[in-house]
């Protein structure tokens, strides 16, 4: 259900509730009556009839895909939907949505500010969501973003990429253990300071995630400096 329309069937609940408690209501119009609890704003715009969160996160996604959209316009609608999804119950949307396979599509936009923007919202997404997380790993956009973060030529787009690996390896084992096999060739897993004896490393483990965050920033460095 959308997160909006779940809110507004909560508050009716509840204010129902408190109408059938306050029994002076009847018998006393000037008694002030319990005021409940109040409605979220997207719930307020839905009673109102406006669009929900939902419809504004679809439509801004399909004003970014549109080859009719200036690229200027494309990047405000991108704004508006990271805007959004920095909001848990519609990063949890996504999914019923059908927006992640259009967004992670988009990392491999031929332009590189929708790359960026792109990886910024996968970013604003799987931070501390490990539902969004696990889609993320689901859907196979690991390895794109390993490649933008390690090859892209735009430091921007390098940038953000890296900040979406480091939100999506904190406390979720399965992606990090995917991004330790990627970049082992590529020297950025420093064996001695954090690979356990099992062989892995852990997710847990914020220093030693750190160090694989550093490794990529250096490398996007040296990039820029080469």
């Amino acid at each position: 259900m959308d997160p909006g329309l779940n809110q507004l069937l909560k508050w009716s609940i509840e204010n129902a509730d408190v109408s059938r408690d306050d029994r002076t209501a009847s018998t006393d119009p000037k008694a002030e009556r319990p005021s409940g609890q109040p409605l979220n704003a997207e719930a307020l715009n839905i009673l109102m009839g406006g669009p929900s969160d939902a419809d504004l996160m679809r439509e801004a996604m399909a004003a970014v895909q549109s080859p009719d959209i200036s690229l200027e316009n494309k990047l405000v609608a991108f704004d508006n939907f990271e805007q959004l999804i920095e909001n848990l119950d519609n990063t949890n949307n996504m999914q019923t949505l059908g927006l992640w396979t259009p967004l992670v599509a988009l990392l491999r936009s031929e332009e590189g500010e929708l790359r960026r923007m792109a990886a910024w919202c996968v970013g604003t997404a799987v931070q501390n969501n490990v539902q969004a997380q696990e889609r993320l790993l689901v859907v196979g956009a690991i390895p794109n973003l390993i490649t933008l973060a390690l090859h892209d030529p735009s430091e921007p787009v390098r940038r953000k990429a890296i900040y979406a690996l480091s939100s999506e390896i904190r406390n979720y084992q399965p992606a990090l253990d995917v991004v330790v096999q990627a970049l082992q060739p590529e020297g950025l897993i420093p064996t001695k300071s954090i690979v356990k004896a099992s062989g892995g490393v852990d997710a847990h483990d914020m220093e030693a995630v750190d160090l694989i965050v550093e490794g990529l920033r250096r490398r996007s460095e040296e990039k820029r400096s080469g």
